[in-house]
């Protein structure tokens, strides 16, 4: 079994110095990765990335994750390049193919959104050009579909599973069994993760203007994209996955970074 590694994942950044707090207080948390979404608010992840990199030392930063259609594959990877180069390889490269609604920054952009399996498709592209560099930085592949399944059971240094709020563990188990079968001889060399939403099951307002499902429902439907609040039920929980699914890296919205890093801590202490 892998090692666990924790994240966090941050959407907001009102200005430089909040943003560059946030990162030295992830990192003060004892997380592995800080993880800008696409965009941050308005702003774009990888100014931010670099502000992170330079208040930080050991905090690995990442991308959850850049939408392809967003850029051209030549640009995407002289900023990747870049930010790999110049913070001593603590850049990971996280790739989608953009969220429901992203298409209306594509067009602020200049930039086609075209159908899914086109996405898909012009990522395979993408992944091809960065690719072609030895030195480069970890990819973290996103996805649950058939097809992002099969192009990061191929291509993926990490595989982060998304799944609707209300998938309960039943249902993750199968989309997880699915890719495992795709990855075939490549499984033991592919770190698994996959992204919570919330810790508990206090109401939050903001996750149910996003998902459309408040977090008491949440928890109470058995979802895997909540644990609860107790660490020992928590850890229990994620060293059942660890265990069951092969699931070791696990991220987290920004605004639970601090009960999920005593989980995260008793985690290590529990299973390594």
């Amino acid at each position: 079994m892998k090692p666990f590694r924790f994240g966090v994942v941050a959407g907001y950044a009102p200005d430089l110095s909040a943003w560059t707090a946030q990162a030295e207080r992830i990192e003060d948390l004892g997380y592995d990765t800080l993880l800008a979404t696409d965009p941050v608010g308005t702003a774009d992840p990888f100014v931010l990335l670099g502000a992170a990199a330079a208040v930080t030392h050991n905090l690995r930063l990442g991308t959850f994750v850049l939408a392809d259609p967003f850029r051209d594959a030549r640009a995407l990877d002289w900023q990747a390049q870049t930010l790999h180069r110049q913070t001593g390889g603590r850049f990971e490269l996280g790739l989608g193919v953009g969220r429901p609604g992203a298409e209306g920054h594509a067009q602020q952009l200049g930039r086609a959104f075209p159908s899914p399996g086109e996405r898909v498709t012009r990522m395979a592209e993408t992944i091809a050009h960065l690719k072609r560099t030895a030195d480069r930085p970890r990819l973290v592949l996103a996805g649950g579909g058939p097809k992002m399944l099969a192009l990061a059971a191929q291509e993926a240094d990490t595989v982060t599973f998304t799944w609707a709020p209300k998938t309960t563990e039943a249902a993750a188990e199968s989309i997880v069994d699915r890719f495992r079968a795709l990855a075939g001889t490549r499984l033991p060399d592919i770190e698994l993760g996959l992204n919570l939403m919330a810790v508990g099951e206090a109401p939050s307002p903001g996750i149910a203007r996003w998902a459309g499902v408040d977090v008491p429902e949440l928890a109470a439907a058995g979802a895997v994209t909540v644990l609860p609040e107790d660490p020992d039920r928590a850890v229990e929980r994620l060293l059942r996955w660890r265990e069951r699914w092969g699931i070791s890296y696990v991220t987290i919205n920004s605004g639970y970074a601090e009960p999920f890093a005593a989980i995260a801590a008793k985690a290590r202490t529990a299973g390594g």
